[in-house]
């Protein structure tokens, strides 16, 4: 899906977002592309579009243009996307608030330059189901189908909490000897703060 600037409302439009849970919402993904006639009887799947495809039924890497995740702060676009069972995302660049949105919902974002992209791109569209990508978030390397081997970078926090499978309390909770040793010290620093 080789197009720039997909924003999170084309991810998953409001008016797919009808749950109070995050089950479910890959159903809405991508809802303007994936379905003809949404919502009316005439509903049915677009053929043309590029995950209703045979070849890329159960897809878990999505190959995209420059500003993924661009627009609003919506975090239910990473929430369908995980739910539909995509686990990987390739890009040229990312909206800032959707990259955080993905590390923090275990979703990794990988950015490669466009033009390692398209030909990421090209060896998978010979024969989807054989030409498969491989990534080791250890190691930050995509494996392309040919064998060759694509390094990207991930700030030590996100990669910890990617390969450790850690949220921001997780991580938070890591702290709590340091955080309790500092009360201490500030207890006796500033008694008056802890009066009940």
């Amino acid at each position: 899906m080789l197009r720039a600037n997909i924003d999170t409302d084309t991810i998953i439009p409001s008016r797919e977002m009808k749950r109070v849970s995050k089950l479910g919402l890959g159903e809405g993904l991508f809802a303007g592309w994936r379905y003809l006639d949404r919502g009316k009887p005439t509903e049915r799947p677009n053929d043309g579009f590029v995950l209703n495809q045979p070849a890329y039924d159960g897809a878990s890497i999505l190959l995209t243009g420059d500003n993924m995740g661009c627009g609003s702060s919506r975090e239910h676009a990473v929430w369908a996307l995980k739910d539909y069972g995509i686990r990987s995302i390739i890009a040229p660049g990312f909206g800032a608030i959707f990259y955080s949105n993905c590390i923090r919902n275990g979703l990794l974002p990988v950015v490669l330059e466009a033009a390692t992209i398209a030909d990421l791109a090209e060896q998978i569209t010979t024969d989807p189901r054989a030409a498969q990508l491989e990534i080791d978030v250890s190691s930050c390397v995509v494996k392309a189908p040919d064998g060759q081997a694509y390094e990207f970078s991930l700030e030590p926090l996100y990669h910890k909490m990617l390969t450790q499978g850690l949220d921001a309390i997780d991580i938070t909770g890591k702290s709590f000897p340091e955080i309790e040793a500092f009360k201490r010290s500030d207890r006796i620093k500033r008694p008056w703060s802890y009066l009940e």
